[in-house]
């Protein structure tokens, strides 16, 4: 069964974002909050929060167990860049792009034979 939990519009670039993401990919949900809890990275503390959403929607919504479950997809994906400008030299400005993601954590239960 999958269970998925989404943060939008976070204010984090899709591409710092997804640097956490491909070392949480695979890993079970409790390993990856402790690994996250020790990542100097500002998206860090954006996966952590969307993976404990994600155990509290599986445990609360289907009644599975937190520790049963593992990640099987997470991913980034670019959510609207907010254009800000800053004034040059000579009359010109310079654009400054703000840009934002989405993260969205898929988690499966993990059988054991």
């Amino acid at each position: 069964m999958e269970v998925r939990a989404v943060t939008k519009f976070t204010g984090i670039s899709a591409q710092k974002a997804r640097l956490v993401l491909d070392e949480m990919r695979g890993r079970r949900a409790e390993e990856a909050l402790v690994l996250l809890a020790f990542m100097p990275q500002q998206s860090a503390t954006v996966v952590a929060k969307t993976i404990k959403s994600a155990l509290a929607n599986a445990s609360e919504n289907f009644g599975l167990e937190a520790s049963d479950m593992y990640i099987s997809k997470i991913f980034a994906d670019a959510a609207p860049t907010r254009k800000w400008r800053r004034f040059g030299a000579r009359g010109r400005f310079k654009p400054w792009l703000r840009r934002s993601s989405h993260v969205t954590v898929i988690l499966e239960e993990r059988v054991t034979a």
